[in-house]
């Protein structure tokens, strides 16, 4: 197998999903190449996927990481330390302090705030005229404001925090990465990252989730201030890329079928079930990595230990096993078991406030831009790993 599903050049015009459906059907565990280091198994089917999910102490996410490419071994070892890349039991004793803030009772005390930060953005928005680059002019607040106020940060940084995440994980593309090197974006917002949690201890508790993060034992002991940026990095980045691709994907999905967005304009009870069905369709992240910690096997596939595997969702969550009409875009459907916010002990951490971020601003927008129409054509984000729109202009009236 070439290296086609690993260039990032391959996503600019969208996902190969015709690539993925014959793979799927014909070698769905296939070896893709790389250039200058091991390839990997990508990992096609649905149940393959769970399968990987479930069982991490066969495939771990600590071993090598979660990207394909090898990280240098000081890269690899801040990745580590996230959470994202842990496995049991350590994932377990890191996650658990701060899982009850995440829990589905607690998000839902801020609907009120969301949407009172969502109805601000779209009031700003209609202030800068019609015409709109809906991805930074409006989806990217979102997420940048609510963690912001999640963590306590101050307003006048969360833009620049929003920049810095947004290169951290945009490095492949060179508009997304601004001629910076890669890693320095991580660098840079952990440096910020320990500053603030240095200026937090003298302050004293503020009533938020960086309390919890700087005041609770984790695996025993408390964080230092490097132990919180690491933290920091991973929580900011992710909750800001793939929100805010959630957020632009959906509505660029809407727009491509104007009949899907009448029902819901007729019926915003049903965006819940939408939410979900952008996520199938336009899933925020292409895959996971997990590296083979013995030799097993996963289909016929004989895969050896140290073994780079990646469990790609884009191909899991258009499983003609799983779904039906894989590749139509239907906000009624269900079941809608989307592979999106993983599952198993990496499960999103976030799961219930993205649900509530996606409802929340698809309430707001469609109620507000009755006329809210494509004024150009949209480009997407050179990645291997971000299924992400880089530009996506619109016209609200």
């Amino acid at each position: 197998m070439d290296g086609f599903i690993a260039d990032p050049d391959t996503y600019v015009d969208g996902p190969p999903h015709e690539h993925f459906d014959v793979l799927r059907a014909t070698e769905p565990v296939t070896w893709v190449d790389m250039d200058g280091e091991p390839g990997y198994w990508a990992v096609l089917r649905h149940a393959d996927v769970v399968h990987v999910s479930k069982h991490s102490d066969v495939f771990s996410a600590t071993e090598g990481g979660v990207v394909v490419e090898n990280l240098d071994p000081v890269a690899l070892e801040t990745m580590r330390d996230m959470l994202l890349a842990m496995d049991p039991p350590r994932h377990t004793a890191y996650r658990k302090p701060i899982a009850p803030e995440f829990m589905a009772r607690v998000i839902a005390r801020l609907e009120d705030r969301v949407r009172g930060v969502v109805t601000t953005i779209l009031r700003h928005a209609d202030e800068q005229g019609p015409e709109l680059e809906f991805v930074h002019d409006v989806c990217a607040h979102l997420p940048s404001q609510i963690l912001g106020e999640l963590l306590g940060l101050p307003a006048d940084d969360r833009p620049s925090i929003h920049a810095m995440a947004e290169r951290n994980s945009g490095s492949q593309d060179p508009d997304v990465a601004d001629g910076h090197e890669r890693g320095s974006a991580a660098v840079e917002m952990a440096m910020y990252a320990m500053h603030f949690a240095a200026s937090r201890r003298q302050i004293g508790p503020q009533g938020d989730l960086t309390d919890v993060l700087l005041g609770q034992e984790f695996d025993g002991r408390l964080m230092s201030d490097v132990d919180f940026a690491r933290f920091f990095v991973q929580l900011v980045t992710a909750g800001n890329d793939t929100t805010r691709t959630m957020l632009s994907s959906g509505t660029l999905a809407l727009l491509q079928h104007p009949d899907q967005m009448a029902t819901l304009r007729a019926n915003p009870s049903a965006i819940p079930a939408a939410v979900e069905e952008v996520l199938r369709w336009a899933n925020p992240l292409h895959y996971f990595r997990r590296t083979a910690t013995v030799d097993t096997r996963l289909g016929d596939v004989d895969i050896a230990a140290g073994d780079k595997v990646a469990m790609i969702y884009t191909a899991a969550n258009r499983d003609p096993a799983v779904f039906s009409h894989p590749h139509e875009f239907d906000v009624a459907r269900h079941p809608n078991p989307h592979l999106s916010f993983g599952i198993a002990t990496h499960f999103c951490l976030g799961v219930h406030l993205a649900r509530l971020e996606g409802r929340v601003f698809f309430e707001e927008v469609l109620q507000r831009w009755p006329g809210l129409e494509l004024s150009g054509i949209p480009t997407r984000q050179r990645s291997n790993l971000n299924n992400s729109l880089k530009t996506l202009p619109v016209r609200t009236a």
